[in-house]
């Protein structure tokens, strides 16, 4: 219901005419979009500084009054059901993904796409959406980020003239999310599709996210990401790409700014020829290796200063820096957390990386791999 809510959001006011949002944005001579992922949905507008007023007072009217024409919705509801069909049906990568994040939560609703499984989004009513925007589309369930050449005095005031109209809604209550039973089996997941491009085998694990982990782990996981999957100097790529010519790539990455839980993801692209269990054999040792011995000094430091020099860039960034603190602050992480995130990182020991090693647990994993194949026919099928 957010992603869908969040496409009919660009609808009508009682001041804004039905599609009339981003065309006055436009007009403005700016650009607006909106995105909505598993913990979040954001809504984002770049102008130039004399503008602020405008969309701002344009985002609070829609925040409380927005109008929803049931044929509207309607139609709204067949193109998400087409992007979905674009994305996720065309895409087999997009599948894979989603077949695996079903099974990597066995309780946990990050398992449920952020777009929706097709059935159920075919039975998205206008009452389902304005439920939802009732319930949690208020000024105490959002997070206003304003970056550029603003002060803090300015856009408060500017956010009391326009959010600050508007009361409080009783109703916003936070989600019971339930959460995960032990995991006791690793998982597999074998997608068979001829649209594939080439095989590719995946892996991903539950990690702890920034807001839960203990003082120093979620830093530890991003070294240790870092060292282990990014690039071609980390561990696995040298060992599958470089050394053993057994692929023609590999990575990944770790995932922390999320409510619950965070993800840890690794992929690989094998050589013409060359088995999935060669591929997954090499990076278990690639892991063990590190859990067992640790990490040199040489790589942790060339690991933060890789960090450091990307939160620097960004930094520079007008959207990148609201991203970084919209999007930490609504998953609950404090200002003062996201500003003290370079020192925390450089803080972080070799011991430490090691240690997080443990978050790469097999029981707590899900194993992907795709083929350019036809998939096996049902029993009893004849082609």
């Amino acid at each position: 219901i957010a992603h869908f809510l969040e496409h009919l959001m660009f609808k009508a006011t009682e001041k804004i005419g039905t599609g009339e949002f981003s065309k006055i944005v436009s007009r403005l001579g700016g650009q607006d979009n909106a995105f909505t992922a598993q913990d979040i949905t954001a809504y984002f507008q770049r102008v130039s500084k004399d503008r602020l007023p405008k969309v701002m007072e344009m985002e609070a009217d829609r925040m409380v009054n927005l109008k929803l024409d049931e044929k509207e919705v309607l139609t709204e509801r067949d193109v998400i059901l087409e992007e979905r069909r674009s994305r996720v049906e065309n895409n087999p990568s997009a599948i894979l993904d989603e077949q695996m994040g079903a099974a990597l939560y066995l309780a946990h609703p990050y398992r449920i796409p952020v777009i929706g499984w097709e059935h159920e989004m075919a039975k998205l009513s206008r009452d389902d959406a304005m439920k939802f925007y009732k319930r949690f589309y208020a000024p105490n369930n959002a997070i206003l980020v304003v970056t550029g050449d603003v002060t803090p005095e300015e856009v408060r005031k500017l956010a009391e003239a326009t959010y600050g109209k508007i009361p409080r809604n009783p109703n916003v209550s936070t989600v019971e999310r339930p959460g995960e039973p032990p995991h006791r089996a690793a998982r597999r997941i074998e997608l068979k599709d001829p649209r594939a491009g080439r095989r590719t085998w995946h892996r991903h694990y539950i990690a702890p996210a920034y807001t839960h982990a203990a003082p120093g782990e979620a830093e530890a996981l991003d070294l240790l990401l870092k060292i282990l999957a990014s690039g071609p100097t980390s561990r696995i790529y040298k060992k599958l790409v470089v050394d053993e010519h057994v692929a023609s790539s590999a990575g990944g990455w770790y995932s922390g700014t999320a409510r619950d839980l965070g993800k840890i993801a690794l992929f690989a692209v094998p050589n013409d020829g060359v088995p999935f269990e060669k591929i997954e054999q090499l990076i278990d040792s690639v892991i063990a290796d590190v859990a067992a011995n640790g990490v040199t000094e040489a790589e942790l430091e060339r690991a933060k200063k890789a960090y450091l020099a990307e939160y620097i860039f960004q930094s520079d960034n007008q959207a990148s820096l609201a991203r970084r603190y919209g999007w930490a602050l609504t998953v609950g992480a404090t200002v003062k957390d996201i500003e003290e995130w370079p020192e925390r990182l450089s803080k972080v020991t070799a011991a430490q990386v090691q240690a997080a090693t443990r978050h790469l647990d097999i029981l707590r994993s899900v194993t992907g791999t795709m083929l350019p194949e036809a998939p096996n026919q049902p029993p009893g099928t004849r082609s």
